[in-house]
């Protein structure tokens, strides 16, 4: 009995410990899963295992969420169309208008955004920065920059992490390099995602800032090493961005 026990203890010590090893746990949790008995790998499944396996539930459901948002943006669209056809609401414009731009008729979009915003949703804020993507995904960088600093004025912690990407992005389609960089650094600096750093990243690769966009992209490369499968799907779209960014970028010495 006693020699099952050990054998026992030694097999959940030992299953705990590569999951520890494959997501980059601190040491000392090897020695407290081997040192303590059981009690150890208790504390290991509260502590690191449960909350982990949870995450990865979410990231799983928050995946087949947004693949089934994408399977087929043109029946989306039709859907939307024919819903606006059928009852011409505000609500059913702005769906309308987001069908639009997920499709890639950004030109659309962006005029039906410009219509959403009339008469009483002049102030909408999520109209509004939906008609800032608009405008730069159809290359109308200065009408962007003019929503997003609308969009401040009225509501300046809206979605502040994408109004200030959209203003970054959008001052970098009109020339003013130095302050859309500037831009990219206070949204680094204040929010530091994954989705900000990246984007800050393919600027810097098409602007040739190569040692900025080289810091950046060791600094997400960190990060990816942690994803699990379902997160590296969900970001695909923009780690693909990042790769097609710095295809053009010289190798770092």
């Amino acid at each position: 009995m006693t020699a099952f026990v050990i054998w026992l203890h030694v097999l959940i010590a030992i299953f705990f410990s590569v999951h520890a090893i494959r997501s980059r746990q601190q040491i000392p949790w090897l020695l407290i899963l081997f040192v303590i008995p059981l009690l150890g790998a208790l504390l290991y499944y509260v502590g690191i295992y449960l909350p982990s396996w949870r995450r990865e539930r979410h990231d799983r459901k928050a995946a087949a969420e947004g693949a089934a948002k994408t399977v087929d943006p043109v029946r989306a669209l039709r859907d939307a169309q024919a819903a606006f056809d059928f009852a011409p609401s505000a609500h059913n414009q702005v769906r309308l208008a987001n069908a639009q731009l997920v499709a890639g008729d950004a030109e659309a979009a962006a005029a039906t955004f410009g219509a959403c915003l009339q008469g009483v949703f002049a102030n909408d804020p999520e109209i509004r920065l939906g008609a800032a993507r608009a405008s730069i995904a159809c290359g109308r960088h200065a009408g962007a920059i003019g929503y997003i600093e609308r969009l401040r004025q009225t509501d300046p912690d809206f979605r502040a992490e994408q109004a200030s990407l959209l203003l970054a992005q959008a001052l970098a389609g009109v020339g003013r390099a130095a302050e859309a960089r500037a831009e990219f650094e206070a949204a680094v600096k204040r929010h530091g995602s994954f989705e900000t750093k990246a984007e800050f990243a393919i600027w810097a690769a098409g602007a040739r800032e190569f040692q900025l966009a080289h810091r950046l992209q060791n600094e997400l490369r960190s990060t990816m090493d942690r994803w699990n499968r379902h997160t590296h799907a969900m970001n695909l779209p923009l780690v693909r961005r990042l790769e097609a960014a710095f295809a053009e970028v010289p190798p770092q010495h």
